[in-house]
């Protein structure tokens, strides 16, 4: 059974959705690809405890790291994808080319463009530390001025 919570954050509000105690997904207000919310089960604003918690030592930058246990749902190269994301270090940022070549897909950059964009699990599983090969920002399933907050936050231009 999925429950799911409603935080406030810096890049507006996040819905949080957890399922036998695993996060399956994180998504901002009007993000493109979200499940049908319907899906997202009972709301529970105590559930995700570890997760919230995590999430203000992220805003914080006391976190670079999250820990949460994690259930991506998607296909074998989706996850593939996106456990290569996790990968990334903190305020660092990969071009899709190199997150292609990192798969073992060197001619996937489009591919892992898609399946990053199918990201369940958004902050948590950083997607938007990926940008395109003149290191120019684009598209992100957030807006790309959350993109652009999430990097400048990580690499210390918002203190």
């Amino acid at each position: 059974m999925r429950t799911h919570a409603i935080v406030d954050s810096p890049v507006g509000l996040l819905t949080l959705v957890e399922e036998q105690r695993e996060v399956v997904g994180l998504y901002m207000i009007e993000q493109r690809h979200r499940p049908d919310p319907t899906l997202d089960g009972e709301r529970d604003d105590t559930a995700l405890p570890d997760l919230r918690s995590q999430l203000e030592a992220y805003w914080a930058r006391e976190l670079r790291e999250f820990t949460v246990p994690l259930r991506l749902v998607g296909t074998d190269f989706q996850r593939r994808v996106w456990q290569a994301l996790q990968t990334i270090p903190y305020g660092e940022t990969w071009s899709y080319g190199k997150l292609a070549a990192e798969i073992g897909a060197p001619g996937a950059s489009r591919a892992v463009g898609l399946a990053n964009g199918r990201n369940p699990v958004g902050i948590v599983v950083p997607c938007h530390r990926v940008v395109g090969a003149t290191g120019s920002l684009t598209g992100y399933g957030g807006g790309l001025e959350r993109k652009r907050w999430l990097l400048d936050h990580e690499r210390g231009a918002l203190w």
